[in-house]
């Protein structure tokens, strides 16, 4: 199983990289957990950049509470959407 998370322009500054590939995560909520793993020793950044993203499924943003615990399926992406305003 084989999930793509696609980072923020920000997180990906920071961590090096676009896009990461997890092997093991089930849920969106595993997914997260293990995408700040990769922020070891600044996981305080991945907690400061996540608080104005979104995340979708396959394109679909997905409610914050209930959807972190969405199911997962090989080949899923996983985005960061930053959060914009406009008009």
């Amino acid at each position: 199983m084989s999930i793509i998370v696609e980072l923020t322009y920000d997180m990906a500054s920071e961590l090096g990289r676009r896009r990461i590939e997890l092997p093991s995560a089930r849920t969106v909520a595993d997914a997260v957990r293990l995408t700040r793993n990769r922020f070891p020793e600044n996981s305080d950044i991945f907690d400061q950049l996540t608080r104005v993203t979104a995340l979708a499924v396959n394109g679909v943003l997905i409610r914050h509470g209930k959807g972190m615990k969405t199911r997962l399926q090989s080949g899923d992406i996983v985005a960061f959407v930053k959060a914009a305003a406009g008009g």
